[in-house]
């Protein structure tokens, strides 16, 4: 299973920050004071490529947000990559949100799509199927904003993942759709702002088992005893 040990700042952005300090650093020897605004890129660069930590909620059956956005809708319709019908909940995310992709659920990555189904409402570029070990199915569906840079997946198939675990990241932002099973109880509504890995969007819902039958009793006069 993944871990992600590089906090705070985001490393898909180390390079761009390191390379932008580089240039206000070698100006601000060469100009002194007069190149201090060349700095403001740099704290710019910080703030998107922010990356804190989060608590993931101890709730097994739960799906969380995969990123930072608000709620735009949650639709039944039908899935066009599983081919059944299912919860469909649309994210969107803004420019500056924090791009880190988070696990819905924990399983297994069963399958991935990249670049497929173009043609969806969205205009989708990645999609991800996970398979929790109660065989419930979770889709998640990617359209990045800038569609010339494709979404970062640090998980493949056959990878086990964990919930609210890191494993992507989307330059910018863009829109997502969690597809939940039929069923599943939704946990937002339409215009809530959520965190990645920390809010949750909906419960599975499992069918309680039905209790044991307890073995009835014949006492010595004949008469049946027992529960239920």
């Amino acid at each position: 299973m993944l871990a992600y040990r590089y906090p705070l700042i985001a490393r898909e952005g180390w390079h761009w920050i390191a390379l932008v300090a580089t240039i206000a650093l070698l100006l601000q020897w060469q100009l002194g004071w007069f190149a201090l605004p060349l700095w403001l890129p740099v704290g710019l660069l910080l703030f998107l490529f922010r990356d804190p930590p989060r608590k993931v909620p101890a709730s097994p059956l739960g799906v969380v947000s995969p990123v930072d956005g608000r709620v735009l809708s949650v639709d039944t319709a039908q899935d066009p990559y599983l081919e059944r019908q299912a919860v469909c909940i649309t994210l969107q995310m803004r420019k500056t949100d924090i791009f880190s992709v988070r696990s819905p659920m924990e399983g297994k990555v069963l399958q991935q799509w990249i670049g497929q189904h173009d043609t969806s409402a969205i205009g989708a570029r990645y999609a991800q199927w996970i398979q929790s070990d109660e065989e419930d199915d979770v889709l998640l569906v990617i359209a990045p904003t800038v569609r010339v840079v494709r979404p970062k997946c640090y998980v493949h198939s056959g990878e086990r993942v964990g919930q609210g675990q890191r494993c992507g990241f989307i330059y910018f932002g863009g829109r997502v759709e969690i597809w939940v099973p039929m069923g599943s109880r939704i946990d937002c509504n339409v215009g809530d702002t959520l965190q990645a890995g920390t809010d949750i969007i909906a419960t599975l819902v499992h069918e309680k088992a039905i209790p044991p039958r307890v073995p009835s009793k014949v006492d010595s006069s004949g008469t049946v005893s027992g529960e239920y």
